[in-house]
């Protein structure tokens, strides 16, 4: 009986307990359903739902012809799982082997045998991520690497991990390159930073559901936002003139072994950049993109700063351009400092055009010193007034601060007013200097820079920019025609008369400025380091382009503006001339209703016909078999007419180009000496002379 109740109460315990125990667990049940739920089924949704990130395309930035500046290009890291679940170890051994050897092809950075030890090791200790090779591959190495032993398998057996991203590339290289700029973690310079917001587009989100074998599925459309695309940047650069500035300054820096230089070219009427380069010397001696001097270098400017100095003294009529000033003995000393011209002794009595003209220090700070001395502030009102202490605002970060001291500042000085009248004790940037020049250029109107033409999406023009006029005109209509003649008179028998062409006006400055080097002054450990430039606008008399050009630190071939910075301001005058088909004299003149043929050079008749044919310009080739030919114009056509080469008897070069005259007599047996460039103007042996094999023959050319 005993043994029967003790049984009971066991039982009736036991059930106590289950009955406890199911009541707390339909508590528990209902607590997590009517008190927790919400909670739960949101952390639930979390883990089964999560979202996605897409990545928008940036936008490109293109030449004003569309080619591409900047774009954006599919890249690939590449990893591989070394436990995936179907990489058996006969697998791996009977494919590390091959797949070593085809690494080291495709990646070139380690050896068959570097890669065989490294992909072990990596198996052995178990590494699901370990990345293969040491750069990203783009599309087409890809799909090599697709094929290779053991990757070509499934992602279950072969264990490749493929991760895309975007790289920016530069298509034309260092063209431009400073100016494009680019963008690293969310800050950036150059194009890329200045318009990063429109370029960048907008991220899409899309919602991704984990399947219960772990696998991720999109979920429906609803829950998709698709990205849209970055904005194109249409510029205002001329891809073909950009390569002219670039060359033309990287060949003058390498000659002068300067420190480095920029170039700019300007549209006059509009402040487009049409060509912007920046090169510095690298330690191997190389010239390379790397500092946007153009833009943010703020130094003082030297002679080319002479040109405000000259627009305030007509705009107040203190001078005329006929009046005269004596340079004395070529020095002028004003308290502490010595302000001397380049020639010693100095020029004498110039009028005021020619002091301009011939850059005379002396001049310029007596002139300004005779008429502002005691009001300085009149001739730093102009200089407000014009723009030049103020910075351009361009969209491009790091613009230079301009400098222009006024009376009552800290550093004013006894010698302020003549020194800022040749350009030192103030600070302008080259395109600061640019902007200036251009105005007058420009009929006195001075527009902002601008590198940007339009924002294009998927064809479609989103917004245009437009030019900017900063300051409607900076001195009087009478005064900008005489500070021009001025300019041009620089070229035609001032300082920049090695730049004449016979062919088109140029007007502008040269500059030559000490460099100075903080508290060590103008001189550091015994030697001053020099900044030549030159600056202008072309054709003279009814200007398109302006251009700056400034080297800084050069150590060959002297330091003067003219002589360092001038070539390649004509160089690129050139070209641009040679490209622009409105300057040329085949065109109808406005005046007689003539339309006049171009005149040409003697030369190849395949390369002249060529050259006419992509000018659209009527030929008449009367030279039947002939391979050299003489050109003649009449009637709106160019007639090509025979020149004979007669075996064995020296040929006639006489007006042909160097390249073909050299051609012609080194295949004659002559060895050619020349001096000058151009068309040939006379050659030493007279045509017809037998030839003499070896002998040598001598052209002069047309430039001198």
């Amino acid at each position: 009986m005993d043994q029967k109740k003790r049984s009971l109460r066991v039982f009736t315990i036991l059930l106590l307990c289950f009955l406890v125990a199911g009541f707390a667990f339909v508590v528990r049940i209902l607590w997590i359903q009517y008190v927790e739920g919400s909670e739960l089924r949101n952390r639930g949704v979390k883990l089964a739902y999560k979202e996605y990130e897409l990545p928008a395309s940036r936008g490109n930035i293109l030449a004003e012809d569309g080619r591409l500046l900047a774009t954006s290009m599919p890249v690939y890291n590449v990893h591989i799982d070394m436990l995936a679940q179907g990489m058996s170890d006969s697998l791996f051994a009977a494919n590390v082997d091959s797949l070593s050897l085809c690494l080291s092809r495709l990646f070139r950075d380690k050896s068959e045998q570097a890669y065989r030890r490294e992909l072990i090791q990596q198996r052995s200790a178990g590494n699901r991520y370990y990345r293969l090779g040491t750069r990203v591959i783009d599309h087409l190495e890809l799909k090599r690497l697709k094929q290779f032993p053991l990757l070509r398998l499934s992602r279950n057996k072969g264990g490749l991990i493929v991760e895309r991203e975007e790289q920016r590339m530069k298509p034309l290289g260092i063209l431009a390159s400073r100016t494009i700029g680019r963008v690293n973690s969310g800050s950036g310079v150059g194009l890329e930073g200045a318009y990063n917001y429109d370029l960048e587009g907008k991220k899409g989100v899309r919602i991704m559901q984990r399947s219960p074998g772990g696998k991720l599925i999109p979920v429906g459309s609803a829950d998709y936002i698709a990205p849209q695309d970055g904005y194109d940047i249409v510029t205002t650069i001329d891809v073909n003139l950009q390569d002219v500035a670039t060359r033309a300054l990287s060949e003058q820096l390498q000659r002068n072994d300067a420190d480095h230089g920029t170039v700019v070219v300007m549209e006059v009427a509009t402040g487009e950049i049409k060509a912007i380069a920046n090169l510095t010397r690298t330690p191997d001696r190389q010239y390379v993109e790397q500092v946007n001097y153009a833009v943010g270098a703020s130094t003082e400017p030297g002679s080319t700063f002479k040109l405000a100095t000259l627009i305030a003294l007509l705009e107040d009529g203190k001078v005329k351009l006929t009046d005269t000033v004596d340079t004395d003995n070529g020095q002028l000393k004003v308290y502490d400092q010595v302000i001397s011209d380049s020639r010693k002794g100095g020029y004498g009595v110039l009028t005021v055009q020619q002091a301009w003209e011939l850059s005379s220090n002396v001049a310029v700070a007596k002139l300004v010193m005779k008429n502002y001395q005691g009001h300085a502030e009149d001739f730093v009102s102009h200089l407000y007034s014009m723009h030049l202490h103020l910075p351009l605002d361009l969209p491009i970060l790091g613009e230079g601060r301009p400098y222009i001291k006024s009376p009552g500042d800290t550093l004013w000085s006894g010698v302020s007013l003549p020194m800022m009248s040749i350009g030192y004790e103030v600070q302008q940037t080259p395109l600061q200097v640019l902007a200036f020049y251009n105005a007058v250029a420009n009929n006195g109107c001075m527009v902002r820079p601008r590198f940007v033409k339009e924002l294009v999406h998927h064809g479609r023009v989103i917004r245009r920019y437009h030019r900017e006029v900063l300051v409607p005109s900076i001195c009087s209509k009478e005064t900008i025609k005489q500070v021009r003649q001025v300019l041009q008179g620089v070229v035609q028998s001032g300082t920049a008369k090695n730049l004449q062409t016979a062919v088109y006006t140029i007007a502008g400055k040269t500059g030559t400025a000490q460099i100075a080097r903080g508290k060590l002054g103008y001189r550091n450990a015994g030697k001053t380091e020099y900044q030549a430039s030159f600056v202008g606008y072309f054709p003279a008399d009814a200007p398109r382009y302006s251009c700056i050009v400034v080297v800084t630190s050069p150590s060959q071939s002297g330091y003067y503006g003219n002589v360092v910075a001038g070539p390649i301001f004509r160089e690129i005058a050139e070209k641009v001339y040679a490209t622009r088909n409105e300057w040329f004299p085949w065109y109808e003149d406005s005046h007689t209703g003539n339309y006049y043929a171009p005149a040409s050079k003697a030369g190849s008749k395949t390369d002249l016909a060529r050259i006419f044919r992509e000018l659209d310009l009527d030929y008449v080739d009367d030279a039947n078999a002939g391979k050299w030919v003489n050109t003649s114009r009449n009637d709106g056509k160019v007639f090509m007419t025979a020149r004979p080469v007669v075996a064995g008897h020296v040929p006639n070069v006489v007006g042909f180009p160097l390249s073909d005259a050299v051609y012609i007599l080194e295949n004659a047996g002559l060895t050619v000496h020349f001096r000058g460039r151009g068309s040939v103007k006379t050659q030493s042996i007279a045509p017809g002379t037998p030839i003499h094999k070896g002998a040598v023959i001598e052209l002069e050319m047309s430039v001198l």
